[in-house]
C-alpha cells in the first residue's frame, strides 16, 4: 500500500450525489475536507470522480405596494416567531425555560419540552420509589438472616450441649434435622 491514501476532498459531504464515504472506504482512502487545510501531503494521485447535487437558485421576489407592506408584515410575524423560539432555546440552554407569550412554533416547542420535563419528573420520582423499596427490602433481608444467625447458633447450641458434631457451614435445614434427632431427655 502507498503513503498517498489521502482523498482532499471540499466539504461538506452531503452536498455529492455520491456516498464519498463509501466510494473512501472501499478505494481504501482518509477523507480530508480540502477547505481546511492548504497543504495537500499524501494525496491521492488517482481520486475518484464525484458529482455535485444540482442546487436550485435562490427565489427572488420583487414586490412594490400593498404587496409590499403584506411581506413586511410577514417577515415581521416570521422575525417575531424566530425570535420567541430563540428565546425558549437560551432558556433551555440555561436550565430554565418560560412559556413565551407568542408564537405558534414557540409555544409548541415549549410544550413539548414541558411534557418531556414532566416525564422525567415523573421517571425520576419512580426511580426513587424503586430506590427505597430496594433499600426497605435489604434492610427485611438483613434482619431475616440475622434472625436465622441467631436460630442457627441456638440450634449449634444445642448440639454442642448434646456432644453432637456437625459441619461448621452446615445449612439451617441440616441443623434441624440433628435437633430433631437428638434423644429426648
Amino acid at each position: 500500500m502507498t503513503d498517498n491514501n489521502i482523498w482532499y476532498l471540499p466539504g461538506p459531504f452531503h452536498r455529492y450525489e455520491d456516498d464519498v464515504k463509501a466510494i473512501a472506504k472501499k478505494a481504501g482512502l482518509i477523507i480530508v475536507d480540502a477547505n481546511v487545510t492548504d497543504s495537500r501531503d499524501g494525496a491521492t494521485e488517482t481520486a475518484p470522480v464525484v458529482t455535485l447535487k444540482e442546487v436550485a437558485a435562490p427565489l427572488v421576489v420583487a414586490v412594490a405596494g400593498d404587496d409590499k407592506v403584506v411581506l413586511e408584515e410577514l417577515i415581521g410575524k416570521l422575525q417575531i416567531e424566530s425570535d420567541t423560539i430563540r428565546a425558549v432555546i437560551d432558556g433551555l440552554d440555561a436550565g430554565e425555560i418560560e412559556k413565551p407569550e407568542a408564537g405558534e412554533l414557540a409555544i409548541r416547542l415549549f410544550q413539548a419540552l414541558d411534557g418531556i420535563r414532566l416525564q422525567m419528573v415523573d421517571l425520576a420520582d419512580a426511580r426513587d420509589d424503586l430506590a427505597a423499596e430496594n433499600e426497605r427490602l435489604r434492610n427485611e433481608l438483613a434482619e431475616l438472616r440475622a434472625g436465622e444467625g441467631q436460630e442457627v447458633d441456638a440450634l449449634k447450641a444445642s448440639l454442642d450441649k448434646a456432644g453432637v458434631s456437625y459441619r461448621a457451614n452446615a445449612s439451617k435445614e441440616s441443623l434441624e434435622r440433628l435437633v430433631a434427632d437428638l434423644p429426648k431427655a
